[in-house]
């Protein structure tokens, strides 16, 4: 199984985590390129090499172009993310991101969710910065995250609301029930996007996992430290665990005759923004002949409050179930190839160690047939052909 595992000897944060991306092999042009989609204006990404106690790595730093004094609602930033034109994948990744964010300030302040805006966070650093992680994290094509325990750092920082002592309240929410270490360094080691982004990705907390290390990645933080290097470490490897048992997950149903047919696909989206691992609808027979749907809601073990407040106020249902089950997925990686139209993402997937499946992503098959105004099976069958060919 391909994994990746953040070390947050020192911490975590934004812009440490793009670097340690790019560190890992993530093209610089192709990122840039991908934030791109997200049509803002006013910030350069430049990368550079640097070192922190001997150690080398990637610096990423996001500036702004031109200031601006714009204080963001969470549906200021659904808005900028869903109208990118990102892969869904991506989107959904981000908003899931900004959402553990968002509930952090809400609780801190004790305000409802829409009624929070955010300040550093809503800034186009950060856009750029949680926007990138998904894109990267999407490119590497791994099954499972594990994180270490997270150095919060210890002190004061300045923000918005004044100077607070670190880790700043919303780190504090956002990293509830994650294994934490404080006081190692004299500053905010982690910060609220930082934590967003590890509780965001994390499938394991705290224990460093059996694996085969492939590549190293060190993002380059912007402090310096006499004694702690303030690096992000991230592995990318493999491990040779078993995982034909898979891992346990949670389906959630609720059957629904009485609702106009329109919302669900708003529906849908507001629970894959939310963290659900899958969505989907069955046509039933329900009491006295009535035609009905099922909802059907897949999700990790531990994030079903979030998604059962959807359900209950975004439709008509009355009740719902829940059953806790056996999940088996395939392991995945993602690469590029060679074809007519250029390169193109393609996935494969194995079992057993062997590939038992390979084709392209379909969200570039139908931007090709879009830009060429041509069928996409016929984008899809010429990159399988090209697929066999560079075999």
């Amino acid at each position: 199984m391909k994994i990746l595992y953040y070390d947050c000897f020192s911490g975590i944060s934004g812009d440490m985590n793009l670097g340690a991306m790019v560190d890992l092999g993530i093209d610089i042009e192709y990122l840039r390129s991908e934030l791109g989609k997200l049509h803002l204006d006013g910030w350069e990404l430049t990368s550079e090499k640097s070192q922190r106690h001997g150690i080398t790595g990637t610096k990423i730093t996001v500036r702004q172009t031109r200031h601006e004094h714009v204080h963001r609602h969470l549906s200021d930033i659904d808005k900028i993310i869903t109208g990118s034109t990102l892969s869904e994948k991506v989107k959904n990744l981000s908003m899931k991101i900004f959402l553990k964010i968002a509930e952090a300030e809400a609780a801190v302040h004790g305000i409802p969710l829409e009624k929070v805006h955010f300040h550093e966070v809503g800034a186009i650093d950060s856009i750029i910065d949680v926007a990138g992680a998904a894109i990267c994290f999407n490119a590497l094509g791994v099954e499972a995250v594990y994180v270490s325990e997270v150095e919060l750092g210890s002190g004061f920082v300045d923000c918005a609301h004044g100077r607070l002592p670190v880790p700043a309240p919303a780190t504090s929410e956002i990293i509830k029930g994650i294994p934490v270490k404080l006081g190692n360094v004299d500053f905010e080691a982690t910060t609220p996007t930082g934590a967003a982004i590890v509780t965001a990705l994390g499938t394991l907390f705290g224990t460093g996992p059996m694996l085969t290390v492939k590549k190293t990645g060190y993002g380059i933080g912007q402090k310096e430290h006499p004694v702690v290097p303030n690096l992000l470490r991230v592995f990318l490897g493999e491990t040779n665990e078993d995982h034909s048992q898979g891992h346990r997950a949670v389906l959630m149903e609720a059957n629904i005759d009485d609702m106009n047919p329109e919302f669900y696909d708003h529906i849908a989206d507001n629970l894959f923004r939310a963290g659900a691992a899958d969505v989907f609808f069955t046509q039933i027979i329900m009491k006295k002949g009535r035609p009905g749907v099922i909802l059907n809601v897949i999700c990790e073990s531990g994030s079903e409050n979030k998604l059962k407040e959807i359900i209950f106020t975004e439709s008509t249902t009355l009740g719902m179930r829940s059953f806790e089950f056996n999940k088996d997925t395939l392991a995945r990686e993602t690469f590029k190839v060679n074809t007519i139209y250029g390169e193109v993402m393609v996935k494969r997937s194995f079992f057993g160690g062997k590939q038992v499946s390979v084709k392209p992503e379909y969200e570039e098959c139908r931007k090709i047939a879009s830009e060429r105004n041509i069928p996409v099976k016929e984008v899809y069958n010429n990159i399988i052909s090209a697929i066999v060919n560079n075999r």
